[in-house]
């Protein structure tokens, strides 16, 4: 389904709550860096008085490369979800049931596959072969891993998001026995787990209401399966060029890619720039 001639005429003239992805959105896959039309973008989406949002899968600690647009965020959906602030202020923070914890952190040990969990404040991460390291610090240049903690720490803690590195048929399997939560994948070698009722379109939705913003005038962008819940709860729902087929099907929009300067071209199509 095409969404690129779709028009929102009421865009125009009303200020606007942006939520926005990082990687492969907001973030290159390629360079790993914001581009400098994307940045442009944002600085003048701020001047026009729109609001900026971060609604990311990381969770905080990992959340190291946005110092170019850092100045001009007002706000945080983490954790796809489980964890929004506002200022450092807690808006919503979402657990999942101890015994779902309990059943992928066996599973993982037993299986032997990598596992990070994060907790309210802590991240421990399970590598045993390596992948763990060679995805997240080589793949996504995601920094602060060797910050992590160990698990028997971590576990103390309310557990917010599992991200376990096994396929997608086994993640359907172990979902049945974790019936507490949630899935959403957005790379081939791992999906976030959280608690039901944590995702981005429940996190949008929730820092929307404890701020008074009307979800009308709320447009999402994402390019990945856990940004899906988001796009359709978005007053407009952008889909990057470089998004998952099934994500631009749900989209109203489908912009370039976050390396042909799709936010821009999103927010000038949107008459926001």
């Amino acid at each position: 389904m095409d969404h690129q001639q779709t028009s929102f005429p009421n865009a125009c003239g009303h200020k606007y709550a942006l939520f926005f992805d990082i990687d492969g959105t907001l973030v290159s896959f390629k360079t790993h860096t914001i581009p400098a039309s994307t940045i442009a973008a944002l600085t003048q989406a701020k001047a026009n008085g729109h609001k900026i949002f971060i609604a990311t899968g990381r969770p905080p600690l990992i959340i190291t490369n946005l110092g170019a647009i850092q100045q001009l965020i007002d706000g945080f959906v983490t954790i796809n979800g489980a964890l929004c602030f506002v200022d450092n202020q807690v808006v919503s923070c979402k657990a999942i049931p101890q015994e779902d914890v309990l059943t992928l952190v066996n599973d993982a040990q037993q299986k032997d596959y990598g596992l990070i969990v994060v907790g309210e404040k802590d991240v421990a991460v399970l590598d045993p072969h390596g992948e763990v390291d060679r995805v997240f610090r080589g793949e996504i240049a995601v920094e602060n891993l060797h910050l992590s903690k160990p698990l028997d720490v971590v576990l103390q803690q309310r557990i917010l998001q599992l991200t376990p590195f096994f396929s997608q048929d086994y993640e359907r399997e172990i979902l049945l026995r974790m019936p507490g939560c949630t899935s959403g994948r957005w790379h081939p070698a791992f999906t976030d787990i959280t608690a039901k009722g944590a995702d981005k379109g429940e996190g949008i939705r929730t820092l929307s209401a404890r701020l008074g913003i009307d979800m009308n005038y709320t447009m999402a962008f994402g390019d990945g399966g856990n940004d899906t819940s988001m796009v359709k709860a978005a007053g407009i729902g952008v889909a990057m060029g470089n998004a998952l087929e099934s994500l631009k099907a749900v989209a109203d929009y489908t912009t370039t890619s976050v390396d042909e300067d799709g936010i821009q071209q999103a927010l000038r199509h949107f008459q926001l720039i």
